[in-house]
């Protein structure tokens, strides 16, 4: 629907450009891999997961391979330790470590002979008062859109991330929020997506799920660097890696965050 007029335009314009353009050979080079970890300690049983992988070439496929073997521990502030099990090649896992709210936790890497390490401290968790699917016109066009509402508490610093699920599938879009612009008010955010086709659009009977979650503002940092990254608003005149909060010269992030899951079945 409105995302075929936008293709439309665009290629109206590409056609109108098309007698300057000259075909232009750009040799990419491979670039030395780097290894990505992906860490998550949350305040319920089964969220706390550790997943390995290497950087690829741009003409290589995009497909997880972990990389295993690796001793992936997370401590607390307390000093307690949990050593994660490697479940499947590249994935670690605790299936009893929840995080509790101000507790810092340390997370640490060895592969291969090298060290990587991340900390962070549990945020406070805001409550999701409502969730629910709105219409929205764009170009012409009404479209069925989730809206996340919540009560941002007094004093800066809160920073949120929002996963949408369809039918049990998840929406590859990046929403977040931080409270520059809301501290301690009550905020709505709509979850915009840009469906490639219309059977992604949401649909009544559609089943639409929204995880919340209350993260720290380097994690938010993250999310915020590799979407301006993905979408090209990140003004470099060349891509670079999101901002991350691992030492030791791995990409990735370590998070420590609440969860709060609602689920409403579209009018």
């Amino acid at each position: 629907m409105y995302m075929r007029l936008i293709i439309l335009f665009s290629l109206i314009i590409s056609l109108s450009l098309s007698s300057c353009e000259k075909v232009i050979d750009v040799s990419l080079k491979d670039s030395e891999k780097q290894y990505v970890i992906e860490g998550v300690v949350t305040d319920i049983e089964g969220g706390c997961v550790v997943r390995l992988s290497r950087t690829k070439n741009f003409d290589e496929n995009n497909i997880f391979e972990g990389i295993g073997n690796a001793v992936v521990s997370v401590t607390d502030d307390a000093g307690n330790t949990t050593v994660l099990p490697e479940t499947t090649t590249g994935v670690y896992r605790s299936e009893t470590l929840t995080a509790t709210t101000g507790k810092k936790y340390t997370l640490q890497v060895s592969i291969n002979g090298q060290t990587f390490s991340a900390s962070s401290a549990m945020p406070v968790k805001v409550e999701m008062d409502s969730l629910y699917v709105k219409e929205e016109s764009f170009f012409g066009e009404t479209v069925k859109l989730a809206n996340v509402q919540y009560n941002d508490p007094a004093g800066k610093g809160n920073s949120y991330r929002f996963i949408q699920y369809v039918n049990g599938i998840k929406e590859k879009s990046i929403f977040i929020r931080d409270d520059d612009y809301s501290d301690g008010n009550i905020s709505t955010i709509t979850l915009f997506t840009a469906p490639d086709e219309d059977e992604d659009e949401i649909k009544s009977g559609d089943r639409v799920t929204v995880d919340m979650q209350c993260i720290t503002p380097a994690v938010f940092k993250y999310w915020f660097s590799l979407d301006q990254g993905a979408s090209g608003d990140n003004n470099s005149a060349s891509p670079a890696n999101p901002v991350t909060n691992i030492e030791g010269g791995a990409l990735g992030y370590f998070s420590v965050h609440t969860v709060e899951s609602k689920t409403v079945v579209v009018p």
